[in-house]
């Protein structure tokens, strides 16, 4: 009688260790297109990714380089300071979006051009995201718009 209680506590244990295991295959396998890595345009040029992987970009928007094509095509190119990627972007663009102003794309590096089909723009004259705003700093382009550290 002892040991079948002793046996059916490790079948428990086992059937739970399990269930765990089945559970974060689970979780990984359905994140596996959530997940996006956060490179500045420094990182994507030593570095540059696979066309199919899906990343996010960071910079500011170099000064001169918007450019709308035919349709809703836009093209410019993102920086760091330290390096110049050229960005193709079909849709509507946000209102905040302008040259010389902190973005962050989602895409795909395709050909030598970052491929993106999400922009987002800093949303206030302060704000800008965090990656950005670490990515500038390790170029030695950042500007604090209030003063404050560096």
């Amino acid at each position: 009688m002892h040991g079948l209680k002793k046996k059916r506590r490790i079948q428990i244990i086992a059937i739970a260790a399990v269930a765990l295991v089945v559970a974060t295959g689970l979780v990984g396998y359905a994140m596996r297109d959530g997940i996006n890595f956060f490179r500045s345009p420094s990182q994507v040029l030593a570095e540059p990714p696979q066309a199919t992987e899906r990343f996010r970009i960071g910079g500011l928007v170099e000064e001169g380089s918007l450019t709308r094509g035919q349709g809703e095509v836009i093209r410019f190119n993102v920086t760091d300071g330290g390096a110049s990627v050229p960005v193709t972007y079909r849709g509507v663009l946000p209102d905040l979006f302008a040259e010389n102003q902190g973005m962050i794309g989602t895409g795909s590096y395709v050909n030598g051009t970052f491929e993106a089909t999400e922009i987002l723009a800093k949303h206030d004259e302060t704000y800008m995201p965090k990656e950005v705003v670490d990515a500038l700093k390790e170029q030695g382009v950042y500007k604090d718009p209030n003063g404050e550290g560096s």
